[in-house]
């Protein structure tokens, strides 16, 4: 499970570019067909081409998970700096809860999750409200206040999909809000679905992860009985397809100290969203480590058969990696079994992958908690390079590498990573790894706005996802800066402090937090969209914002 997750967190050029991705895009579209005999982009669903006119209609912006957006042409390297917020959506208070819903925006309408177990549709240009889903309406006592959507939308034909805190996922009519299914993919009592769904060929794609690496604090909990799963589902009624398990059933294998009972082997949830290869009909996807035990696909990135989800191949980067949050309480060593001999690392991979063209070869590539990123063949999975970003990954369990997402976009991957003394954001050569630029959180971050009035919160850490448009590379930092990036060079383009407060168009009370880890920016047709709901939760009263961003005398 990924330090990131709130509760266990304790301390706290252009049209070059476009061009090759294009080609990049092509040629994969050559490659042998996926099962079925058609390529996806045959096929028409939004979330299976790389974005149409200024659509990003998912978390991965499309099937390869590149997180950039070719097709967005009114902002540039030479106006960005003009930028300007245009619109703030105030969310509710909801005390411990961080939101990371990343939006979704498709012909105009912008979908996103709430802190409060709600659902949005919001105009683009304006946030005017078009509907709100509650999810009690569909799962009743199921479902209660503290049921963030963590996970961000996928809008595939007229429908929106996505999962909640509890494990279940949904279907909805995407310009009435009306249900078609709903359903929950795990009955274990602390399943959840963090990461956001993936549509292909006529199946919606979800990881299962869990909060259980969190219950063990009370030591009274039978820890631990959770297991991770990629589940394909059927996109038409929600039923299960294929589930693939990523460790074996947990056993009770005795007692804790204290008497409770001891099982293994457990965890390795997923907490990223999957990525495919249309070339290879493979699903890829990276892995968490165990909470209990040593078997199972720990710290691992998974090839699976879009089709049946039988085990290409698996590269394992770590192992053992045993962790649970008693690993980091003073006293509590004995509860944490990775203690002993120094394997309680959470290096697990809590980033999505991606897919992508080098020399001439398919690749896939994965960022790591402890700072490295990874390329193999996308077809073999052989190894073909790797590279370190943080000197010392174990610092911070882990907190240090790179969290959430990374991005390509056809001529370079752009990294960064979290708490790393300070965060620092990278532009890769894809064929080698080759740090082509750095950039690391400016130093006077935590000096001007919000946060020089609260330094103790103030961290010079990268948080969200990387996106890319032509020419900008857009991150957020714990700093409570959103900031654009010249993707030639990594100078700063662009910043804006988010930390203040919000008029909101929907009336509700809001100030801005640090930029949302889970999630990064949105930048459809001239606007830039950012969660400003994350940790560290700078003090306030009040919920955090979405946000939207334009160019002046846009309407």
């Amino acid at each position: 499970m990924p330090t990131t997750h709130p509760d266990r967190r304790r301390t706290v050029r252009a049209s070059v570019r476009t061009g090759l991705l294009a080609l990049a895009l092509l040629l994969a579209s050559l490659l042998p067909l996926a099962p079925g005999g058609t390529t996806a982009h045959a096929e028409g669903e939004a979330s299976a081409r790389s974005g149409s006119g200024g659509d990003w209609p998912s978390w991965q912006h499309d099937l390869s998970g590149t997180r950039y957006n070719g097709d967005e042409k009114k902002l540039t390297p030479a106006n960005v700096q003009q930028l300007k917020q245009k619109w703030a959506f105030g969310h509710a208070d909801v005390p411990g809860v961080y939101l990371g819903s990343q939006p979704a925006v498709v012909d105009g309408v912008l979908y996103t999750g709430g802190a409060d177990a709600t659902f949005h549709a919001l105009d683009a240009r304006t946030g005017a409200k078009k509907w709100t889903f509650d999810l009690r309406s569909a799962i009743g006592d199921d479902v209660g206040d503290k049921d963030p959507v963590r996970s961000g939308p996928t809008v595939s034909g007229g429908t929106v999909y996505f999962g909640d805190n509890q494990g279940h996922l949904y279907a909805l009519d995407r310009r009435t809000g009306k249900p078609r299914w709903h359903t929950r993919l795990d009955d274990h009592p602390t399943a959840q679905i963090t990461g956001s769904p993936l549509v292909y060929r006529g199946r919606v794609y979800v990881g299962v992860a869990s909060s259980e690496s969190g219950s063990p604090a009370d030591l009274t909990y039978p820890c631990c009985t959770f297991r991770g799963s990629l589940v394909a589902v059927d996109a038409r009624d929600g039923s299960v397809d294929w589930r693939h398990w990523t460790v074996p059933e947990p056993k009770r294998t005795g007692s804790w100290p204290n008497g409770a009972a001891r099982y293994e082997p457990s965890g390795i949830g997923v907490w990223s969203s999957p990525v495919v290869d249309p070339g290879t009909g493979n699903v890829y996807v990276g892995t968490g480590q165990n909470y209990t035990g040593t078997e199972g696909e720990t710290d691992s990135l998974l090839a699976l058969d879009a089709a049946t989800g039988a085990v290409r191949w698996q590269q394992q980067a770590t192992h053992p990696d045993t962790y649970t949050v008693p690993c980091d309480e003073p006293g509590q060593e004995e509860y944490c079994p990775g203690k002993a001999d120094g394997t309680d690392l959470d290096w697990d991979f809590g980033s999505s992958a991606n897919v992508f063209t080098a020399d001439g070869r398919r690749l896939v590539g994965i960022g790591q908690k402890n700072g490295v990123y990874h390329a193999f063949d996308a077809r073999t999975g052989e190894k073909v390079w790797k590279r370190a970003l943080v000197e010392d990954p174990g610092t911070r369990g882990g907190q240090s590498g790179i969290q959430w997402g990374t991005s390509w976009d056809g001529e370079r991957l752009y990294v960064a990573t979290w708490f790393a003394s300070p965060g620092t954001l990278y532009a890769l050569d894809p064929a080698t790894g080759k740090v082509e630029w750095e950039r690391p959180t400016p130093e006077d971050g935590c000096e001007w706005g919000g946060a020089a009035e609260h330094p103790e919160f103030c961290e010079a850490a990268f948080t969200p996802a990387v996106t890319v448009t032509p020419g900008i590379v857009w991150e957020g930092n714990a700093d409570g800066k959103m900031r654009a990036f010249s993707a030639d060079t990594g100078k700063v383009l662009w910043q804006y402090d988010v930390i203040r407060d919000f008029s909101t168009v929907n009336g509700v009370p809001a100030r801005g937090k640090a930029l949302s880890g889970g999630g990064g920016a949105v930048v459809a047709d001239g606007m830039v969209y950012v969660q400003a709901a994350y940790y560290p939760e700078y003090p306030s009263e009040v919920g955090g914002a979405l946000l939207a961003f334009s160019l002046p005398g846009r309407k």
